[in-house]
Order: C-alpha cells, then sequence, then structure tokens
C-alpha cells in the first residue's frame, strides 16, 4: 500500500491509513489532543497521551526488528544510528504531514488558529498515538505492517545514509557561508517538569527566520532550524 496526500477532507483518517477501526472511541482518543479535552471538560485519561507512549514503544521495536532482520551487514553503531534517524519528531511529523494527520488531530480553537494542525510535536505525538491505537485495536502484526508501510521511503533513505535531520548544522553553514552571521536561538518552555514542551524561536542578523515546538531544547532547535532552512530555499 502507497500512501498518499489526501485529495479531499472527506477522506477519514481511517481509509488514509487503511484501517477499519472495530472501536471507534479507541481511535477518537488517538486524535484528541489534550487542549481540545481541556476545551472539552473531557477526563484526563480521555487525550492521546497514553496511546502516545504505547505507540512509541511499538514503533521502536517494529524499526529495530526490522532493521535487525533485514541488515544483517549493520554493526549496533549502525543500528543505532539509523533508527534515532528514523524514530524522532522530526521523521514522525514529516509522516504525519505527508498523510495529513493535522487535519484530523482534534484541538481547541486556540490552539487550532495557532497552527497546532501543523505543529511538529502535536502530530507527531498524535501519530505515535495511531500507531498505539492500532496495536490494540488490530493487534500487533497489524500495527508492524502500518509501520513498516509508513516509514519504507525513510527506511530505505536512512539505511542509504541520505537521511539526514541535523537542521541546526546545516543552517550555520548555510547562514554563514551567505551572510557571515551565526543563527541566534532563543527558547522557552511550558508544561510540568515531567512532561515540558519547548519553543524556539531561531534569528539570523536579528530577523526571525524559523520556530518549532518539540519535547526537548534540541527537537525545538531542530524544528525551528528546519523551518528556517525552508525559508532560505524559498526567497
Amino acid at each position: 500500500m502507497i500512501f498518499r496526500r489526501k485529495k479531499a477532507r472527506r477522506e477519514t483518517i481511517e481509509q488514509i491509513l487503511g484501517v477499519d477501526f472495530k472501536d471507534k472511541d479507541l481511535l477518537r482518543r488517538a486524535l484528541t489532543h489534550r487542549s481540545y479535552a481541556h476545551e472539552a471538560c473531557f477526563p484526563p485519561d480521555a487525550t492521546n497521551e497514553r496511546l502516545e507512549f504505547l505507540g512509541d514503544a511499538v514503533l521502536d521495536v517494529v524499526i529495530s526488528d526490522h532493521l535487525y532482520r533485514m541488515h544483517p551487514e549493520l554493526n549496533e553503531g549502525d543500528l543505532t544510528r539509523i533508527r534515532s534517524n528514523l524514530v524522532n519528531m522530526a521523521s514522525l511529523a514529516d509522516v504525519a504531514r505527508e498523510i495529513s494527520v493535522g487535519d484530523h488531530v482534534l484541538l481547541s480553537k486556540e490552539e487550532r488558529a495557532d497552527g497546532g494542525g501543523e505543529k511538529a510535536s502535536i502530530i507527531a505525538d498524535a501519530l505515535e498515538a495511531l500507531i498505539g491505537a492500532v496495536y490494540l485495536d488490530q493487534g500487533p502484526d497489524e500495527a508492524a505492517r502500518l509501520c513498516l508501510r509508513l516509514f519504507v521511503k525513510k527506511l530505505d533513505d536512512a539505511v542509504g545514509g541520505t537521511l539526514d535531520y541535523d537542521f541546526k548544522s546545516r543552517l550555520q553553514e548555510t547562514v554563514v557561508k551567505e551572510k557571515g552571521v551565526l543563527p541566534r536561538y532563543r527558547l522557552r518552555e511550558e508544561g510540568p517538569d515531567h512532561r515540558k514542551t519547548f519553543h524556539a524561536v531561531v534569528y539570523i542578523a536579528n530577523a526571525k527566520m524559523g520556530e518549532g515546538s518539540g519535547s526537548s531544547k534540541k527537537e525545538a532547535e531542530q524544528a525551528a532550524a528546519r523551518e528556517a532552512l525552508d525559508r532560505i530555499v524559498c526567497e
């Protein structure tokens, strides 16, 4: 099955994933961001956060198992490096954008207006939650098949050495070469200590060029650097 960007909002997330959920409430929970749950006065366990935790573990095992079985030529260091290039927020957000997960995530009105449907941290988490939901609803074999279909192109790129998510280094090289200055990052954080979200803004010669969010400072800065690179390319 080849995934494609959906052409119309009429297409459901089940059609996009190729999965017919038995438990529709489980699917809804996988798409429920905490901002929507708070706005709708849902109980804490109505968000997708627990499913995200499960989906993260499922994806990690599936990718690890595939790399181990299919690439006996790779040593432990190579396996670890390739897996880390695949199972991270930037990679997950790429896949989530490709299948338009952001169109289906349930967000509060404020979060939606703030561009939450395109935020890397939100759509990456939702994709992991969907994987977790498929695991519970359809079983481990179907969840594994889904993960491999979603990541087949990135798996090939990662093994071939063409998958690179070090946007900070690429941005710095580009900016130093073209402008002779270094990018500057500003960070802020929000949320409880056990589940912080970091927001980064990158400036080039005092001009705001990109912003991004993540579950760590590194992820947030990488997301901001990526947006800045996209803007530079388009200018």
